[in-house]
């Protein structure tokens, strides 16, 4: 019989760990049953926030636990999860999915002799903005990425590519659906010991190419995702929940033949010419509703409690976390 709650609890409750206590202690699918953090005054913060008992250890959680959330640093994902899925409870791991490729087979290895799910937390997948394109089932040829964000002094055990970048390499590669036959990166530390800044240029056997820029050491944040095909552009922001569809109009035939006849002066008389009788401009109706993290970890909740696969499985964050290593190695080779 299908749980109506799932016992869950949130293993690590720093910056983001405090966020999935908070939305389980108000999911109706869950019952938060404890947060476990190292630091003992942390772990009875939240705990007090979500109504719920606080643990400095992962040993000392109850045992009849159906699932958790896993929020601590990335080098200790691993040691954390394998445990937990060895005992069979699901995890909800924050991305990147481990510190390592080793790591990360660890943990798929554990899921499959526990009989468990990883989920992985690229939370942009939940963005309003993609879930329409999905809906549109448009298959770019093209896309470009920019993900800038001001220095927050957190994740700084990793580089920019696995902090910031691997959220729009993993949406790249599920929207592209084909292998990278090659890339060329760029970019280097400015702040920390890691790569601050990275740019890179992928090519898939498919054809399609796609231009990833990431930065943690900008003054204003920006996370914008455009995304060509034949049929139409698609730009969506992910900061302002905004997306525009641009793609050929009614007209446009009729349109192109038109315009070979006009003069730049005629045109300058007609400015809704392009954007209304060439082509269809259409603002995207996104929701609102529900934030990504929500509906991040409602999807999480409701594919344990039915027994489907989660949305974002383990083998698509070890896919991300691969490709992030090709590009930090090729960064870091440059000895900028």
């Amino acid at each position: 019989m299908t749980k109506e709650r799932l016992r869950v609890a949130v293993i690590g409750v720093g910056h983001l760990g405090r966020f999935h206590a908070k939305i389980y202690s108000e999911n109706p699918l869950a019952e938060l049953v404890g947060v476990v953090d190292a630091s003992k005054e942390r772990a009875e913060l939240v705990a007090v926030e979500a109504k719920t008992q606080a643990f400095t250890r992962v040993e000392d959680l109850p045992r009849d636990i159906d699932c958790v959330s896993i929020a601590v640093p990335t080098v200790h994902h691993a040691d954390v999860a394998v445990p937990q899925l060895l005992l069979g409870r699901s995890c909800l791991i924050e991305k990147p999915l481990a510190g390592t490729l080793a790591d990360a087979d660890r943990i798929l290895d554990a899921a499959k002799r526990g009989k468990a799910q990883v989920a992985v937390g690229h939370v942009e997948r939940f963005q309003p903005g993609l879930k329409r394109v999905r809906e549109l089932g448009l298959r770019p040829k093209f896309i470009e990425c920019h993900r800038l964000a001001p220095f927050s002094f957190r994740s700084m055990d990793i580089g920019v590519v696995h902090d910031l970048m691997i959220h729009d390499l993993d949406l790249v590669l599920d929207l592209v659906d084909s292998e990278v036959t090659s890339l060329d990166a760029a970019g280097g530390a400015i702040l920390t010991e890691s790569e601050d800044v990275a740019s890179v240029r992928l090519v898939f056997a498919n054809g399609a190419r796609a231009n990833v820029t990431a930065s943690r050491a900008s003054l204003q944040p920006m996370r914008r995702f455009r995304m060509f095909s034949p049929e139409s552009y698609v730009s969506l922001d992910f900061q302002k929940n905004y997306g525009l569809l641009v793609k050929k109009g009614p007209r446009w035939e009729e349109g192109r033949l038109d315009l070979r006849r006009m003069d730049p002066a005629e045109l300058a008389k007609r400015p809704d010419f392009l954007t209304k009788d060439l082509l269809e401009v259409i603002e995207l109706e996104l929701s609102a509703e529900q934030r990504p993290l929500q509906a991040e970890l409602d999807s999480f909740l409701r594919a344990i409690q039915s027994g489907r696969e989660v949305e974002v499985t383990g083998e698509d964050g070890r896919r991300a976390l691969a490709l992030a290593d090709r590009i930090a190695a090729e960064i870091h080779s440059q000895a900028w």
